[in-house]
């Protein structure tokens, strides 16, 4: 390591800082290649629209546990444990998404895919305990400015990981390796994860501000929890996470059953959240803090609508995605700044409780989600052709059975039949408990019928290979439609945040205009607001 490099306290910020910028792409990884494969992870372990959402959500769930659990001793066991702890939860994260394929299409398949992505997410939430404290400590006169750099490696991440999902689904089969499987792509993220262990773990790690300066954690916890518009910070950045990150895992899904590819469109989303945070020191210079983050609020809620009316259309979905895009790009590191340069008494506390409480609420909306396009799902279905489906498989799924029971044993018939009897007893079992709810409503579940449909589309069954195209015609459009109705009743809710930022704004600018407010070092129990 070269001296130069390092401060009179032993510091490379200019290694900590990039270390920690490409510690996000395992976070980014997680949503854009994760979203990319939605599809593989229905059909492959038989999931509904809401079990997709909560295992999304476990991620969320990971990252809210692991903020909220370490926030209040964060100060006292240092950046670099959690640093560390992040390192190996992502490891271990990714492994155990990994072996859920050895138990795809049991019922503990979901648990294990559920398991994996709540031990992700606790690394994901390690590395916004480390990075957010740990920038405002690295850069005190440019906070708001070096946390928008920061968090561009995020979006960032997420088109580096939408390309690659891109690219390995339309490359396939590389000799014996299929680069479009769900596995290969979830097996990607432990390339930036080996990147960074070996950047980060070897380095002396500074202080937080609070404990540069002094500050007894007792004192920060305290002000925290009690101060109103700390609480209120931490309140709205549940609804503006939740504005960004619960779309965000449902995009690509809706915009694939639109009949395009949605992980180029969110490539291109996340590709101008990335731009606009490079470039967020002019905007935070000319509006402040809480006029951007009004205007913010503003384009997320036209662009979630937006969302819901385009149905298809590459240049309207697109614009769609531009108006989104600079709505959530300066939700997550402004606030964060916002909380750091107008309370740094809250410390690291307060950025990680308020992250920490957004990511749970945040995951809880995906799961909500899925709920909501569960239940709009059978509005967009063809009812005659979808009852005509189940019909069709009660008739004839008996028989296939009947013959993949009869060469058991006979492992030459079986791979000349190409399906176990296992892959059509599933079909049999959901489709059976869908077409007996229909004919005692008279109407189709949604859950239901979908996981019915799905269940046929992942059967590798040779003879139904019609039936099964039928099937994705039905469900692929009711799928777009359900997931387009969700973004419509989330849009509205970032007109609370709109509102909440105006006023802070209007407050600022009689007082004056913005002013961050500093810390003084070395003087125990002092700076604040």
């Amino acid at each position: 390591m070269s001296t130069a490099t390092v401060d009179a306290n032993g510091i490379n910020r200019k290694r900590l800082f990039v270390g920690a910028c490409i510690a996000l792409f395992p976070t980014a990884f997680s949503f854009a290649l994760v979203g990319g494969i939605l599809g593989q992870l229905k059909t492959e372990f038989i999931l509904t629209n809401a079990d997709i959402g909560m295992i999304g959500g476990a991620v969320l769930w990971g990252m809210a546990l692991s903020l909220i659990f370490v926030a209040p001793f964060l100060e006292k066991i240092g950046l670099r444990v959690a640093a560390t702890g992040a390192f190996f939860s992502h490891l271990i994260g990714v492994s155990l998404v990994l072996s859920a394929y050895f138990v795809s299409g049991s019922p503990s398949g979901y648990w294990v895919l559920f398991l994996g992505a709540i031990v992700m997410g606790i690394g994901n939430g390690l590395i916004e305990a480390t990075g957010n404290p740990m920038t405002a400590a690295l850069y005190p006169e440019r906070k708001t400015v070096k946390l928008n750099h920061f968090h561009a490696f995020f979006p960032g991440g997420m088109v580096v990981g939408a390309l690659l999902g891109f690219f390995m689904s339309q490359i396939g089969d590389l000799g014996a390796i299929d680069l479009g499987h769900w596995t290969v792509h979830i097996g990607v993220m432990y390339i930036p994860i080996f990147i960074y262990g070996a950047m980060l773990l070897p380095l002396k790690f500074p202080k937080t501000e609070t404990a540069e300066a002094g500050v007894p954690v007792k004192e920060v916890l305290l002000y925290t929890i009690t101060h109103p518009i700390v609480l209120l910070l931490i309140v709205i950045k549940m609804i503006t996470l939740s504005l960004e990150l619960g779309p965000m895992r449902w995009i690509p899904d809706v915009l694939e059953n639109a009949g395009m590819h949605g992980m180029l469109v969110f490539a291109w989303l996340t590709g101008l959240m990335a731009v606009l945070r490079l470039f967020a020191g002019p905007v935070v210079e000319r509006l402040a803090p809480t006029g951007m983050l009004f205007c913010a609020a503003i384009l997320t809620g036209t662009g979630l609508i937006l969302f819901s009316i385009f149905e298809t259309g590459m240049v309207k979905l697109l614009f769609a995605a531009t108006v989104f895009a600079f709505g959530v790009a300066f939700f997550f590191p402004t606030m964060v700044g916002l909380m750091s340069e107008r309370f740094p008494k809250a410390g690291s506390v307060g950025i990680v409780l308020m992250i920490g409480a957004g990511m749970g609420v945040s995951g809880t909306l995906q799961g909500q989600m899925g709920v909501v396009a569960d239940r709009y799902m059978p509005e967009a279905l063809d009812e005659q052709r979808t009852v005509a489906i189940l019909e069709e498989v009660e008739e004839t799924f008996p028989l296939y059975l009947e013959r993949a029971e009869q060469a058991s044993g006979d492992l030459d018939a079986l791979s000349e039949l190409g399906y176990l009897p296992a892959d059509v007893e599933t079909v049999i079992e959901r489709n059976e408990i869908a077409l007996s709810d229909y004919r005692a409503d008279g109407e189709l579940n949604g859950p239901l019928t979908g996981n019915a449909l799905r269940a046929l589309l992942d059967s590798g069954i040779p003879a139904a290979a019609d039936l099964q195209a039928e099937a994705g015609a039905v469900l692929r459009p009711a799928d777009n439609y359900g997931g387009r109705m969700a973004f419509r009743w989330v849009a509205p809710i970032a007109l609370i945040v709109a509102a909440f930022f105006a006023g802070m704004f209007i407050y600022d600018r009689k007082r004056g205009g913005y002013r961050a407010v500093k810390l003084d070092r070395g003087e125990p129990g002092t700076g604040g607001a």
